[in-house]
Order: C-alpha cells, then structure tokens, then sequence
C-alpha cells in the first residue's frame, strides 16, 4: 500500500498533527498516522548531545514508542512550541519517497513575522498499511 502514498500530503499531515490545539483531534490524527507500535526517534540538538558526550553517552538518542508516547511527546512539543502563539511548523515541498520510506524538510516559523527559525529532516519509515513505522527525526538538519 506505500506505493501509493502521497509523500508530500503525509508529509503535511504529519506536521499537522505538531500544531493540533485540539487534544482529541491530535490523538485522531496520530492514530490515523501511526502504527500501533510506531517509533519516533529524535537525534537531540547538539547541546544535549554535547551534554550526554560528557557524561560518555556516544549516540545519544531519545525515543517514543506507541500512540500513547507519541501522543505525550507531540502535546508537549505543541506546548512548548506553538501553543503561545510564538512558533508554528510547516513541510517543505521536497518530500519523496523511495519504497517504504519518505524523507522530507520542515521548517520552525516565527508566528510573529513568519520568519523561518529552524526546522529539521524527517525520514519516515512506513508499515504495509502506510501509516508511520518509525520516525527518524533530525532538528537542524
């Protein structure tokens, strides 16, 4: 069934469900996204990263596995980041995918002058029914 995904509408639903302020449509929207056991994994920006070297931590990685993780991780992203009104996030147009896989860009938006302020890659690996599978998430890339 990935063969026939649209990368770039996942690509922005995906992104959609960062910006939800409505819990339960969130949850709607991750359980339509994602695999019952799927798996986002976020390489962390450099300071932690810089933090866990330290500490003799080589690859740090951090991890959530399940709607109900991912639920917590993306309600507190959107806590952090966009619920005040400061940021908002959209996909780029270059996503593409290549068997089971889509690799897209995103970009963090200052709300107030819709600056581009950061963003990231997103490579999305797909189960047989095209919902997420794991998601391997790069902020600053």
């Amino acid at each position: 069934m990935t063969g026939t995904t649209d990368p770039q509408d996942l690509s922005v639903r995906y992104i959609a469900q960062w910006t939800e302020p409505d819990p339960a449509r969130r949850r709607e929207a991750i359980e339509s996204l994602w695999a019952e056991d799927g798996t986002h994994v976020l390489q962390p920006p450099a300071e932690i990263r810089e933090l866990a070297a330290d500490l003799g931590f080589d690859h740090p990685t951090l991890r959530a596995q399940g709607h109900n993780a991912i639920e917590t991780r993306v309600t507190r992203s959107y806590q952090r980041f966009v619920e005040n009104g400061e940021f908002t996030f959209r996909a780029r147009t270059d996503a593409v995918l290549l068997d089971d896989l889509i690799r897209f860009h995103w970009d963090t938006i200052s709300v107030a002058d819709g600056e581009v302020v950061g963003g990231g890659l997103e490579l999305l690996a797909l189960d047989t029914d095209g919902r997420i599978r794991t998601d391997y998430m790069f902020p600053g890339a």
